[in-house]
């Protein structure tokens, strides 16, 4: 972020009172860093529900920077007062792992959805004004019927989690339409970087490959390993929430993130072994549960958010690994157990 677009969004953040749903998690947590440095009061909202990706370590610099609120996004009336007086709301609370919304759909359903609804419910009734930043997901895209994807594309969500995040995306388009409220949706790709989960793998492969790597293991990947995907640094990632947050022109659309460009799973994992200096690679088999959901070669266009916006993508990959490998192999052991 250069120093003109710094001096801009302190313009329009500075002593404005923000909270961020899954503030202790990993995007939510460098986000609050931005925020807090721009002049920003924040409050995070966060259920630390095991496994999900809420960490304290994550904000242990800043704590007493930030107002930190243990509440989860379904209680209607702890939501009804936590949203009061705020400026900005980004809502990044959600479930995000595909495998275990087909191994239990409901838990899905409560995080995705009806979490959605009691948050916007929330803001209808005790903060009608509040500008809300929702983090969505290109999942729910499904299999490409052409690359790279951008908004017009069809949306057949593969699996639960597509289902429940498309619901959660379309009742803040709703909120938006018929009641008023400034709602904006950012459909996510694939995102890495420092403070991200890395207990279990069931929360996205760019993680867990980085974590292999740094201690040595094998690093499995399904099939031939040639399915491209496309990654964003979470520091690039932050300032699209907070270009979306500024920006009136934004209220009531859609937009998806994207990478520079497109990767092999064979090709990153390659990348991260001859960075970290160890661990190898092995090509495996798809396992019946993932072979089920998998949607192949996928990858988005950012060319809306880059026209109507000014945002694109700006770490390059190489770098952006470098970073992330620095920061686990000084913190690593907070986020390995």
């Amino acid at each position: 972020m250069d120093l003109k677009e710094n001096k801009s969004l302190a313009d329009k953040f500075a002593g404005k009172r923000v909270a961020i749903t899954g503030g202790l998690g990993f995007i939510g947590s460098n986000l609050a860093r931005r925020l807090v440095k721009l002049g920003a009061e924040v409050l995070l909202i966060d259920s630390l529900i095991s496994g999900y990706g809420g960490n304290l370590f994550n904000i242990n610099d800043i704590e007493d920077k930030v107002q930190v609120n243990i509440a989860d996004i379904r209680d209607e009336h702890g939501m009804r007062y936590l949203v009061r007086n705020r400026d900005y709301i980004f809502n990044l609370a959600g479930q995000v792992s595909h495998i275990e919304s087909m191994t239990d759909p409901f838990i899905d359903l409560e995080i995705n959805v009806r979490a959605q609804l009691s948050l916007l419910e929330a803001c209808r009734h005790n903060n009608p004004t509040a500008k809300i930043i929702f983090a969505s997901t290109r999942q729910f895209y499904g299999k490409p019927d052409y690359l790279p994807l951008d908004e017009k594309h069809l949306l057949h969500p593969p699996d639960v989690n597509g289902v429940n995040k498309m619901a959660g995306e379309w009742y803040h388009i709703v909120y938006h339409r018929v009641y008023g409220l400034k709602t904006v949706s950012l459909r996510l790709t694939n995102t890495y970087g420092p403070r991200q989960l890395m207990k279990h793998n069931r929360q996205g492969f760019v993680g867990w490959f980085i974590r292999q790597a740094i201690l040595g293991e094998e690093i499995q990947i399904f099939g031939d390993g040639q399915q491209c995907r496309d990654l964003n640094y979470v520091d690039d990632v932050v300032t699209a929430f907070l270009v979306a947050a500024a920006a009136d022109r934004s209220i009531g659309h859609v937009y998806n993130l994207g990478g520079e460009r497109p990767v092999s799973l064979k090709s990153l994992a390659e990348m991260l072994v001859e960075m970290s200096g160890k661990g190898c690679i092995s090509l495996v088999p798809f396992p019946e549960e993932r072979k089920r959901i998998d949607i192949g070669d996928v990858y988005s266009s950012f060319s809306l958010i880059q026209q109507e916006l000014g945002w694109e993508p700006v770490t390059p990959l190489h770098k952006g690994l470098s970073m992330t490998l620095d920061y686990y192999r000084k913190h690593g052991a907070h986020y390995w157990t």
